[in-house]
């Protein structure tokens, strides 16, 4: 049976967020030998009420098929943004009418929450004591709200196993495609990628939109270097090799690379790899050693450090997962 996510539409929703789960989990596809391959999720979109209408922020209404009981039959429960939260945003606590759906969702159901739909979450106490992020802009009050919530702002997403948060608005694409990528697999996800004219991941995190939402026009960047890098993986890369692809100092490239992505040259490199690492995993016989050499770590021992912390397991165990699951499941 395909897994079942059910999106709750509240009023005064953002219909681009709306769509977003319906969109990445819609085309999300089995790897089967010769056909397209079955249905990977059902995505339902329910309200807290009877069927009916539902305001969005823009100049027309939706009109939603379920009620509140769709969300005791999910697997996936996902919560967008909303513009009229009230005293979810105001006070931090649940109207009556949430409360009461959230009283359908069964124990052990995922939840997904899009830009500020976080609120929503904390509100009923999914987050007490976790990790998770909301939009940068609403990051300060959220933590002021929610003072028990460890709140990281300048993250695209959190993931924190059965309970995961996206930042703002794109950053709910890369966290369903994230969801898609950890459920199937790197190839299941990249084909949903490429359906919907998508990057599989995006570098870095919010605080390169926060500083330079657009860059200054003709602007000198580090693309080209990145580019270059990403050709070169499985050699050593120096930071000062990647700053003469751009003819920059050091401390120059340094410093604009951190405008641009969000986060250290080095750290995009480790991030680089350990995708290049899961790729091979999951679609080649390689053996360990030899992925150690082609992402770029060098050694077993090297590539299994930076698999376990950035997955939680190691390559071998990665592996076995995501080949087994490789027909669907």
């Amino acid at each position: 049976m395909p897994h079942r996510v059910v999106v709750l539409a509240l009023d005064g929703l953002l219909p681009f967020e709306l769509g977003i789960p319906q969109r990445i989990f819609g085309l999300a596809r089995s790897c089967e030998a010769g056909d397209r391959g079955s249905s990977l999720y059902e995505v339902v979109t329910c309200s807290v009420r009877a069927p009916g209408p539902v305001s969005t922020d823009a100049d027309f209404t939706v009109m939603v098929r379920h009620g509140p009981e769709a969300l005791a039959a999910a697997d996936t429960v996902v919560v967008p943004a909303s513009y009229e939260l009230g005293p979810v945003h105001d006070e931090g606590r649940l109207t009556d009418e949430l409360a009461a759906a959230f009283a359908h969702i069964r124990p052990g159901t995922r939840l997904v929450s899009i830009c500020t739909g976080s609120y929503v979450l904390a509100a009923a106490g999914y987050l007490d004591g976790r990790p998770a992020t909301t939009h940068w802009s609403s990051a300060d009050h959220f933590q002021r709200l929610f003072p028990q919530v460890r709140v990281d702002p300048d993250v695209l997403f959190v993931d924190d196993g059965d309970v995961l948060t996206s930042a703002g608005v794109a950053a709910g694409i890369d966290l369903c495609l994230h969801i898609v990528r950890r459920d199937h697999g790197t190839a299941v996800a990249n084909d949903v990628a490429r359906s919907t004219v998508v990057p599989p991941h995006r570098d870095g995190g919010q605080a390169q939109y926060i500083r330079r939402p657009v860059p200054q026009a003709q602007s000198a960047t580090t693309t080209g270097a990145r580019a270059w890098a990403l050709g070169r993986l499985d050699r050593p890369i120096l930071l000062r090799d990647m700053a003469q692809q751009e003819s920059m100092s050091v401390r120059t490239f340094t410093r604009r690379f951190r405008d641009e992505v969000g986060i250290s040259p080095g750290q995009w490199l480790t991030q680089q790899r350990v995708e290049r690492a899961r790729a091979l995993l999951e679609s080649s016989d390689l053996s360990v050693d030899q992925v150690a050499q082609e992402s770029g770590f060098g050694t077993a021992t090297s590539l299994r450090q930076h698999i376990q912390t950035a997955l939680g397991v190691s390559p071998t165990s990665y592996r076995r997962t995501f080949r087994a699951g490789a027909g669907g499941r």
